[in-house]
């Protein structure tokens, strides 16, 4: 076994552990407690209170049974307000996430380019994403547009993988006639 594999291997039950007690800004409390119902205590701290803990314990089976249904109530309300917290930091990250998405507006007859997804980055680094010169055909509701080029036809595609293709008027007029309206 390699050197470095061996120091992260005995690394990871302190990445873990730092993970699982961490607190976590989406369920509003770290892992730990949202399993356990309590804050995890650093194992220096837990020497100490164990002593205490002892000395604290009530062997009387009714005040233990009432003492843990009590426990798991409070238990069962930090996973809800935990549930509640996920919801609200999704609705104020769709918030932010909508604020920040580009709304394009086509027309029919404008030049675009198409966002090609499927391009490999490593085969080449510096090629753009943009490719395939189209001209919007129809614009449907809900961002659907439908798209014409030389290589493909009609298509239709999703408004957020187009962007609006600018270019001089003299440069507009010759791709006007390479790019004749089929219909």
């Amino acid at each position: 076994m390699s050197r470095s594999r061996k120091n992260w291997s005995s690394k990871l039950d302190d990445a873990l552990w730092a993970y699982r007690t961490a607190y976590k800004t989406p369920i509003g409390m770290s892992p730990f407690r949202l399993i356990y119902g309590k804050p995890c205590h650093l194992p220096m701290k837990l020497e100490h209170k164990v002593y205490w803990a002892f000395k604290l314990l009530n062997f009387d089976l009714k005040v233990v049974g009432g003492k843990r249904k009590f426990q798991l109530q409070e238990l069962e309300e930090l996973r809800l307000d935990a549930y509640e917290n996920v919801g609200t930091y999704k609705e104020i990250t769709k918030i932010w996430h909508d604020k920040h998405i580009l709304r394009r507006e086509f027309r029919v007859g404008e030049l675009v380019l198409l966002f090609n997804s499927r391009l490999r980055i490593f085969s080449g680094k510096l090629k753009s994403r943009w490719s395939g010169l189209s001209r919007v055909t129809k614009v449907y509701p809900y961002g659907t547009i439908e798209i014409w080029n030389e290589e493909k036809g009609n298509f239709k595609v999703n408004g957020q993988r187009l962007k609006h293709y600018l270019a001089d008027e003299r440069l507009e007029k010759q791709t006007d006639i390479a790019l004749l309206d089929p219909t």
